[in-house]
């Protein structure tokens, strides 16, 4: 896939026109120091899968919609919730309030209304339809919803265009390589490397392993601002120092040993062929492609949950931080 065109245009947020009180002043916002600068609005595609399915993973991706909306807004952004419907005008939405419904009925969400959004994070869920990339359905699919995936191909496509940061988590991780022309496995043969808890449950919902993340890249970054990584937890000790290491050979010009931190691992499926235009920055002891990026603009998705409950707060907010941050600097 091809670099899209930017979007330049900007629309205003229901705040704004419901409440000029609550409408941020720019003269202010200038004069402020970054921290005290507009939240960033990060756009977030609904889950449409009920709770209810008797497929454990489901309500588990529903739960882990409503930590991905809390880590966000917990770091300085506002989640925006995106609907088929709020899709109408551009990219627009109403705030979410974190629920662990997916996003679908949220009693506190404010009428959609046309919102000029920062960036976009595309979360977990079910599988990407094959025939999106040109295969055949196989017989391990599940949670295979042929609206959902209207709706975040749609909204990545509209982020892309608007040239927006956006983050893939998991399905999001997958669905972006779709988008750009790649392929996915669609059911992981057991090797050496555990990346899902067979048989799936609710109450043992990851698997922890390494991966090796590339020096300088956008997710390095990311875990290069968990402040923390050995105060507990399942995360590697000395992620912070490898992510410390590699910054500074970079800026010199030199080799470091690459950044190796353990993950919250819970997937069946994986990127196959990876597409034209990104670049894998980050694998598993298996070779397994563990994440991704655009090198031409902030796109960045990893194969692992970095909002998992497991890990400590600091190791959850890090990589949330640094992508709500570059939805800030757009």
């Amino acid at each position: 896939m091809q670099n899209s065109p930017r979007n330049s245009g900007t629309v205003q947020t229901p705040d704004a026109a419901q409440n000029p009180d609550t409408a941020p002043d720019a003269d202010a916002a200038q004069s402020a120091g970054p921290r005290q600068e507009r939240r960033p609005r990060i756009g977030i595609p609904v889950r449409f899968s009920s709770s209810a399915d008797p497929d454990p993973r489901v309500a588990k991706a529903n739960n882990l919609f409503g930590c991905i909306v809390s880590l966000i807004r917990d770091v300085g952004g506002e989640p925006v919730l995106l609907t088929a419907e709020s899709l109408e005008g551009g990219l627009s939405g109403a705030p979410n309030s974190g629920k662990g419904d997916g996003g679908t009925s949220d009693g506190d969400k404010a009428p959609d209304a046309p919102e000029a959004l920062d960036g976009v994070v595309l979360p977990g869920g079910g599988d990407v339809d094959p025939r999106l990339y040109g295969e055949a359905p196989g017989p391990t699919l599940y949670d295979v919803n042929a609206e959902q995936d209207r709706l975040d191909i749609a909204v990545a496509r509209r982020a892309l265009d608007a040239g927006m940061p956006v983050l893939g988590i998991c399905r999001g991780h997958q669905l972006l390589n779709v988008l750009y022309g790649g392929t996915l496995v669609q059911d992981m043969t057991p090797g050496t490397v555990p990346h899902r808890q067979i048989p799936a449950a609710a109450n043992r919902p990851w698997v922890w392993h390494e991966v090796t993340i590339t020096r300088g890249s956008k997710v390095a970054k990311m875990y290069a601002a968990a402040e923390n990584p050995e105060a507990g937890g399942p995360a590697s000790t000395g992620a912070g120092a490898a992510a410390d290491d590699a910054a500074a050979s970079d800026t010199a010009g030199g080799d470091a040993r690459a950044m190796e931190v353990k993950i919250a691992s819970g997937h069946h499926q994986a990127v196959d062929r990876v597409a034209p235009g990104l670049l894998v920055t980050a694998v598993a002891d298996d070779g397994t492609v563990e994440a991704l990026e655009d090198p031409e603009r902030w796109v960045a998705s990893v194969q692992w949950h970095p909002e998992a409950m497991e890990l400590t707060e600091e190791q959850r907010l890090g990589p949330f931080r640094v992508f709500v941050e570059a939805c800030r600097a757009r």
